[in-house]
């Protein structure tokens, strides 16, 4: 039996409290599952924005999605999610990845690296998080709210759910061995940190590694797909016009074709998502904060409402 769905808002614009507060309040009216912020230069600050969003909200959990392992050290961390996840109820989900964008550890002053050390330090942050989940810092006593925890086995204490997102081989292999929940991007970076999607035949690949490497697993993680483009129309060739000169190796059909691209009716965009999740495992989908307000007919829908 496939995983229920769940949805989620990544939101990155900044606001003063009173604006933050009100995006946060109309993503749970719509009947998302989780409020996720970046780690970007230029956007909010995650663990301050996720604080206010739990001050503003009963039911979400609270997400990084996420971290640039690159701009922390790997013992910080550990006091910035222990503390967040005290003030957030037992709310947060940790999301971590290598970072993409070579400009923004520039500017901050830090090494960029090569793409080795960049995975070799995430993994390093993994496993002192891992050595610390069993501890008073990343564990807490009571059930936490929203149902079971994911990623939790029956009986383990809760603790904050692990959410590594990846696209490179030994990335996807991390995400396997440590990750309750796989985050799958959807596309590959360049050099530049721009992004390009990866077609439905190649997710097909990247998702057959991860159920490899995820094979010998006793309970399978969630999966996760960010959603770049949402449109809710009749006229899917004028909807999606204004995107094809960003991605000029692809025809308009297999732009339409991309797993991380839902246009068209409701109806349309409810069969693509099902048939998505029949074909790769994704049950929780991501969307930008533009698309907050698009997708949630597609919410209501998929949920029988």
């Amino acid at each position: 039996m496939p995983r229920p769905f769940r949805f989620g808002v990544s939101l990155i614009d900044a606001a003063p409290a009173a604006e933050w507060a009100a995006k946060c309040r109309r993503a749970e009216e719509l009947g998302y599952d989780v409020i996720t912020v970046a780690d970007h230069l230029g956007m909010p600050a995650p663990f301050p924005s996720l604080v206010a969003a739990a001050g503003a909200t009963e039911r979400p959990r609270l997400g990084t999605f996420v971290l640039n392992a690159g701009f922390w050290n790997p013992a910080l961390l550990a006091r910035e999610v222990a503390t967040t996840d005290a003030l957030t109820g037992g709310r947060l989900e940790l999301g971590l990845g290598t970072g993409y964008v070579p400009a923004e550890h520039e500017a901050a002053g830090l090494p960029w690296g090569t793409a080795r050390e960049r995975v070799d330090h995430l993994l390093r942050t993994v496993e002192e998080l891992e050595r610390l989940r069993g501890s008073d810092q990343l564990a807490r006593a009571t059930p936490r709210p929203g149902g079971a925890t994911p990623g939790a086995r029956p009986g383990e204490p809760p603790r904050v759910p692990l959410l590594i997102g990846a696209n490179g081989d030994r990335m996807l292999r991390l995400a396997a061995e440590h990750a309750d929940i796989a985050a799958f991007t959807g596309a590959r970076a360049r050099r530049n940190g721009a992004l390009e999607p990866v077609t439905a035949t190649e997710l097909d690949e990247r998702v057959a590694l991860y159920r490899e490497a995820a094979a010998a697993r006793e309970e399978p993680a969630e999966l996760n797909l960010l959603i770049q483009i949402v449109s809710v129309t009749d006229d899917r060739s004028a909807a999606i016009g204004p995107w094809l000169p960003r991605i000029p190796r692809l025809t308009e059909r297999q732009v339409l074709e991309l797993p991380i691209v839902l246009v068209g009716t409701v109806e349309q965009i409810t069969e693509q998502v099902r048939a998505q999740r029949e074909r790769y495992g994704f049950s929780y989908l991501t969307v930008l904060e533009p698309n907050l307000e698009a997708f949630a007919p597609v919410v209501r829908a998929l949920r029988g409402r």
